[in-house]
């Protein structure tokens, strides 16, 4: 085998370490999250990706923090939390955020992190796995479906941005 074909080898399955995010983590995690998840990126996004929202997964639901690290370098992240509802037996998982650094994708950092997730949630007794992503991130729908989730439920939520309607002085009054 020629080193040209190592190389490329060797870049499709880098070495990759799943492991339980730490502290000395966050800012790594933070920072690469900025990069991936950015308001003109995503512009609909329901959830901000911001240090509240990374802290609050990690100080409540650690367990299913995780990052992928190449060469002591954190290259990805999945961020998880389990839900239970009262009077139900479910126990429900939802993957929050996953993220991979622009030059690690397409090379199975996600899946592995994915896939890491989805058994921890399962030896905690999760029943069922949620995800979402915007109807047009045709990436994350193809990702998806790669890794096991079929038929995708439908849900429509709207949005309105308050500080565009503020700034181009539309202010409208609903009466009723």
């Amino acid at each position: 085998m020629s080193t040209t074909e190592e190389d490329r080898k060797s870049k499709t399955k880098p070495q990759i370490t799943i492991r339980e995010m730490d502290i000395d983590d966050f800012a790594a995690v933070y920072h690469l999250g900025e990069r991936l998840f950015t308001a003109s990126e995503v512009p609909n996004l329901y959830r901000t990706w911001d240090e509240y929202e990374v802290m609050n997964l990690f100080q409540y639901d650690r367990e299913f923090c995780l990052v992928a690290e190449f060469d002591d370098k954190i290259v990805g992240f999945a961020l998880g939390t389990t839900i239970e509802k009262p009077r139900s037996a479910w126990k429900y998982g939802h993957m929050v955020w996953l993220g991979v650094s622009p030059e690690f994708q397409q090379s199975g950092v996600g899946a592995r992190l994915f896939n890491h997730i989805k058994d921890l949630m399962t030896k905690s007794g999760v029943r069922i796995l949620m995800v979402d992503t915007e109807a047009d991130n045709l990436g994350a729908l193809n990702f998806f479906r790669k890794v096991g989730f079929r038929k995708p439920e439908e849900h429509i939520y709207l949005s309105l941005n308050l500080s565009a309607q503020k700034k181009n002085g539309h202010t409208k009054k609903i009466q009723g």
